[in-house]
């Protein structure tokens, strides 16, 4: 069977996207598998987004459920849309995008912020964005996903099922800074040789240290930090240049064009997802 394939942008790796319908809630990883199965081999990763996986187990929150507070408030409105929209994010010079979507936080911030606080506290609350990993972008209604239940068990079951010598990486867009000799994320996970779960301070410290880029969770190979942050970097600068790619809710509004307490699991399914790649090293011998 034929596959489509693009090389890195060094032309050191030949990377074949898996696309796939959208895996819904409780719904088996088979549509990544069976097509994973199809086209790897011994040697290759297998880069799979933390959102799938955590959807197929079912880690939804229904945002609508929590009743917001004065703490949600304060933190939704207060702190990120105007604090960090308008003058913290500027003067540290975070992200422009990110700037842009912190100023136009809707409503609805305040009860996901809630969530935040219910699920991880305030560590992880006082993160303007992209709290504790969880994703608003890939999920129904105003349901989003929480970071996959031990993501190490899940790479390593995977890639016993594929029946190869290969090893499986679970990553989230989210960044791993590097200051020094040291790695670390705001995420509560990510592989050995990551320091995980600083939260807000994670990300505070991380603006003014290296942005290594997309964070790995679990990996079903010992591996290097280096080599695994390459390999993420590799399968994510593949699917941010995919016109599906759907990192923030932002996207998802612009890809999918609905509001997103509109977005069903049926137009989710209207669209290609592409919730895994297969990164080859070339031999250039």
């Amino acid at each position: 069977m034929e596959f489509k394939s693009i090389f890195s942008k060094n032309n050191d790796y030949l990377i074949i996207p898996i696309e796939t319908g959208y895996i819904g809630p409780n719904e088996s990883l088979d549509p990544i598998l069976n097509k994973a199965k199809t086209f790897i081999e011994d040697g290759d990763f297998l880069v799979i987004a933390e959102t799938p996986i955590s959807v197929s187990q079912g880690r939804l929150v229904d945002e609508s459920k929590y009743s917001p507070s004065l703490k949600s408030w304060f933190l939704a409105i207060i702190w990120s849309k105007y604090l960090w929209g308008y003058l913290l994010g500027p003067i540290i010079k975070i992200k422009k995008r990110t700037i842009k979507n912190l100023r136009k936080l809707p409503y609805e911030s305040i009860a996901h912020k809630e969530v935040v606080l219910d699920l991880y506290g305030w560590k992880h609350a006082l993160k303007p964005a992209s709290e504790a990993g969880i994703d608003l972008s890939n999920a129904p209604g105003n349901f989003v996903s929480l970071l996959p239940e031990n993501p190490k068990k899940v790479a390593i079951e995977i890639k016993k099922d594929l029946q190869k010598d290969v090893n499986v990486m679970i990553i989230d867009t989210d960044a791993t800074y590097k200051r020094n000799n040291t790695y670390f994320t705001g995420l509560p996970i990510a592989i050995d040789g990551i320091k995980s779960n600083n939260g807000f301070f994670g990300y505070l410290f991380g603006q003014f240290s290296e942005n290594a880029g997309s964070t790995p969770l679990a990996s079903s190979d010992k591996i290097s930090v280096k080599e695994a942050l390459k390999i993420a970097n590799i399968a994510e600068d593949y699917q941010k240049s995919l016109s599906t790619s759907m990192s923030t809710i932002h996207d998802a509004k612009k890809v999918l064009n609905q509001e997103s307490n509109n977005i069903t699991t049926e137009i989710l399914n209207s669209i290609t997802h592409t919730p895994a790649v297969i990164v080859r090293k070339i031999d250039k011998k």
